[in-house]
């Protein structure tokens, strides 16, 4: 199974990049693990946020990789538990053999509806609002977590 993280925009903080590398390695000892990075709109500071939304939206679709299952990490998504998020990662495993999983963090305006419409599922990791920065390190540890849940592994200890 190979799992794509798409988000949008540079990361600007070291802390985050050294803390997502962190995880980014511990996964892929369990599956292809690919990070696409959707470059920044220019002139974002003219565009209303649902022009920013909408050409975000446009340039996410575009560099999809074919065969995915689009999920989107969105704070008006399911809610879900470590343990849920684990048992739904293996069920998403099966369902789709064959295909690339792919969890999208959004700018910070959220997506497009054309991008709504093409998502198979919307799951949020909580009802706080994180930038979407830091975002990446919280995915990327339940990630982690999910795996080691499925496979027994002591890091989860609930």
């Amino acid at each position: 199974m190979k799992i794509n993280l798409i988000w949008v925009g540079k990361t600007q903080f070291n802390f985050v990049e050294e803390g997502f590398a962190v995880y980014q390695k511990r996964i892929a000892r369990y599956c292809r693990f690919e990070v696409m990075e959707i470059a920044s709109i220019k002139n974002a500071a003219s565009l209303s946020p649902q022009e920013l939304k909408t050409a975000e939206g446009k340039l996410l679709l575009q560099q999809l990789p074919t065969s995915s299952v689009l999920i989107l990490l969105d704070v008006g998504g399911k809610l879900l538990s470590s343990e849920v998020f684990a048992q739904n990662l293996d069920k998403w495993k099966v369902a789709h053999s064959g295909k690339n999983l792919c969890f999208v963090i959004g700018g910070a305006y959220g997506f497009s509806e054309e991008v709504y419409t093409q998502a198979a599922q919307k799951i949020s990791l909580s009802p706080m609002t994180f930038s979407h920065q830091l975002i990446r390190i919280v995915f990327a540890e339940q990630l982690y977590r999910a795996f080691s849940i499925l496979r027994n592994e002591p890091y989860h200890n609930a």
